[in-house]
Formats: C-alpha cells, sequence, structure tokens
C-alpha cells in the first residue's frame, strides 16, 4: 500500500539563479549546485498510475521525465520510504521485499541513482551527476518482536528508522493516538539498535511523548525528518516547540514538509512554510533546520483527474483510521505556488527575500542533513 506521499506535487516556477548564481548551471554542473538533500521525498512520477508507481517491474514509477526534472530541480540526494508503512501485508516480508527490490532498480539504474550509505556517497551522487537514494522507513512495525532485526535492515542499506506512522506499534503510539503513550522497553531496544548500527532514529509522525522519550533514550542526535511547527498551525502532525528544542539540543535535525499541515483550514502556500522554517530557526538555531518535502518533483499534467484520485485517497484513509486532521480532499499535499523543477530554487529566493544568509539557505537546503547523518553513518 503507498504511503501518503504518492500523491501528487505539481506546477512549473521560474529561474531564481540570480539569488544563487550556482543555480543557473546546466544539470552537467550540478556539482557547482549548492548541495539539496530532500529529508523525505521521492522522485516518481505522480502521473503514472498509482499500480506503476507500487511496481517495482516500473521502476516504482520512476522514469526517464522524473529523473530529468529531479536532476533539473538540483536534488543530489533524498529520503526514499520504502517497507510497510500501513495495510494488511505481512510487515517483515513486505519490508524485506523492498529493500530487495530498491537495491535492484538503484543497481540497474546506476547511471542515475546511487544507494547511500555514507555521506561520502552523497557528495559522489553530486560529483557523477547521479541522485543519492537514502532507503528509510515510516514505520517500525517490521521488528516484530526482535530489535536485532536492525542489523538485517542495516545490511541492506536502510539507513533512517521513522519509529512509527499516525498510529499504534509495538515502539509506542503515533500523532492519531489520544493515549500518547511513551517509548516501550520493547521501543528502547529498537532505539539501542539503532543507536549501535549507525541509523538515524526518525520522530515524524511520532506521539509527543514517544518522541520525548526517544530523544532522551537515544545516544546519537535524531531527526525529524518531515512535519511542521505547532505553534504556527496547532494539527497532530506538527511538533511542539519542546520537541523541536529538544531534538536540536541533542545535536540533530528537523525537517520542513510541503505539506496541508502548514496551515490551518486552507490551502497552505509557500509563505507559509518560510514561516514554518523561521520558526524552527528561531527554536532550533539555523544548525538544524532544513527541509523533507514528503513529496516529489514531477508536476502534475491533469488536475482535475488528480482532484478525483485525491479525495478517494482521504476517504480511504479516513476509513483505514489513519488519516490526521488537515488531510482534506479541497487541500492539495503540495504547495501550488513551489513546485516543479525551480522548487527549491524559488525557495532560497524567497528565504533570501527575508534576509536569509547565503550560507544559511545552503545550511537548510542540504549541509544540516549531511553534518548530522555523518556524525550517525561513519
Amino acid at each position: 500500500m503507498t504511503t501518503r506521499r504518492t500523491f501528487l506535487h505539481g506546477a512549473a516556477a521560474a529561474s531564481l539563479a540570480s539569488v544563487h548564481p550556482s543555480f543557473a548551471a546546466a544539470p552537467a554542473s550540478r556539482d557547482k549546485h549548492p548541495l539539496i538533500i530532500d529529508a523525505l521525498g521521492g522522485i516518481d512520477n505522480m502521473n503514472l498510475p498509482s499500480v506503476r508507481r507500487d511496481d517495482p517491474a516500473a521502476d516504482f514509477g520512476i522514469d526517464a521525465r522524473s529523473l530529468a526534472d529531479a536532476k533539473a530541480s538540483g536534488l543530489n540526494a533524498f529520503n526514499m520510504t520504502i517497507g510497510y508503512v500501513f495495510g494488511d501485508a505481512d510487515p517483515y516480508e513486505k519490508t524485506l521485499a523492498d529493500i530487495k527490490s530498491w537495491n535492484a532498480l538503484i543497481q540497474r539504474r546506476s547511471a542515475d541513482l546511487l544507494l547511500v550509505r555514507s555521506v561520502a556517497d552523497i557528495r559522489r551522487a553530486q560529483n557523477e551527476n547521479r541522485i543519492g537514494v537514502i532507503l528509510g522507513f515510516q514505520n517500525a512495525s517490521m521488528m516484530g518482536k526482535d530489535a536485532r532485526r536492525v542489523e538485517v535492515f542495516a545490511k541492506g542499506g536502510v539507513r533512517v528508522v521513522q519509529l512509527t506512522y499516525n498510529g499504534p506499534n509495538q515502539l509506542g503510539d503515533g500523532a492519531m493516538v489520544p493515549a500518547n503513550k511513551g517509548l516501550s522497553p520493547f521501543g528502547r531496544e529498537v532505539v539501542a539498535e539503532l543507536n549501535r548500527n549507525h541509523m538515524l532514529v526518525d520522530l515524524s509522525h511520532s506521539g509527543e511523548q514517544i518522541c520525548l522519550d526517544a530523544i532522551g533514550a537515544s545516544t546519537s542526535p535524531i531527526i525529524i525528518s518531515h512535519t511542521g511547527c505547532r505553534a504556527i498551525a496547532d494539527l497532530p502532525r506538527n511538533k511542539t516547540d519542546k520537541e523541536l528544542r529538544l531534538v536540536a539540543e541533542k545535536g540533530g535535525f528537523v525537517g520542513i514538509y510541503f505539506m496541508p499541515f502548514l496551515a490551518m483550514g486552507r490551502q497552505p502556500l509557500a509563505a507559509d512554510l518560510v514561516a514554518h522554517i523561521e520558526h524552527a530557526i528561531h527554536i532550533c538555531g539555523e544548525d538544524h533546520v532544513g527541509i523533507g518535502t514528503d513529496g516529489t518533483v514531477t508536476p502534475i499534467d491533469d488536475m482535475k483527474t488528480y482532484l478525483k484520485g485525491l479525495e478517494d485517497e482521504v476517504r480511504q484513509r479516513r476509513a483505514a483510521g489513519i488519516s490526521a486532521p488537515g488531510e482534506r480532499p479541497d487541500i492539495v499535499p503540495f504547495l501550488p505556488d513551489l513546485t516543479g523543477r525551480d522548487k527549491f530554487r524559488k525557495l532560497a529566493d524567497l528565504l533570501a527575500k527575508r534576509g536569509h544568509s547565503s550560507s544559511r539557505i545552503e545550511k537548510i537546503l542540504g549541509t544540516n542533513f549531511l553534518r548530522v547523518a555523518d556524525g550517525i553513518w561513519s
């Protein structure tokens, strides 16, 4: 079953080379661009049928167009959700199958993609005009009752593990569980194994208590790969200032998403994203904030058909009990004025116009994630 991210992201924006001249270079010179790392995202073509985007034989919806768009955007690496997230599949078997399929895909498309096991691989992808693929989970249900499975996943190339999705699992409660149970004894075992195997602990989608507990339990910095700030939009998928501050104090990273949860009761826009980034910087400091778009690059061609699919998806998620407040059929899960090949350039421009320095913007676009990952994956 697909994740929430397999929903759209479309429409193009303007070139912003005046703010970052290095962005003006052609794709062949991508090594000269500011480093861009999407802490949670994708590069599939959302115009393809969803069955193709779920099919390893169809390269999970990654086609020539979507690869060209991703490279033109300046993207150097992204955290790709694989494995079990929710649904009826066996979590462990589904996850093992996905690891095998993604490793095979990356090998098959090695001229364009590179499996990321270390920060050196991200730099290599940047220098070789490839895109680094960071394999990550958005649920830890596949651990079953055996925390030693972490080592199996690490050997398969997984580098990021999110402890919960919106609901509960054996580690603790996700953001939509009223009980807000914290990190279970088994959850502490898993966190310890993630630390031992040099994997990033991700607290996106988590309930507040498990987030606070995991920050304390981890001996390494943790990340929240894709979230917003609850002080701006009081929704469960966003994080409180307390959570954000503790992540930063631990030396970690917070990625802000391009999602409906950036605003209350309306379609969010690029200005809302900037507001969340600025609030996160105020709470965490500029060395701990970046982006985790929860989206892809290629724009949608047929918005009418897409919106019909979105209506069905929202209805299905609500029926399954995995929907979060802010998910609505009349609010698209992307930012309409910050999409397509130029979305990262446009974000850089918006931040520059707000007075943020080039060095800070480069931190937000990628080097903050790189620094935290380097300390864990080394």
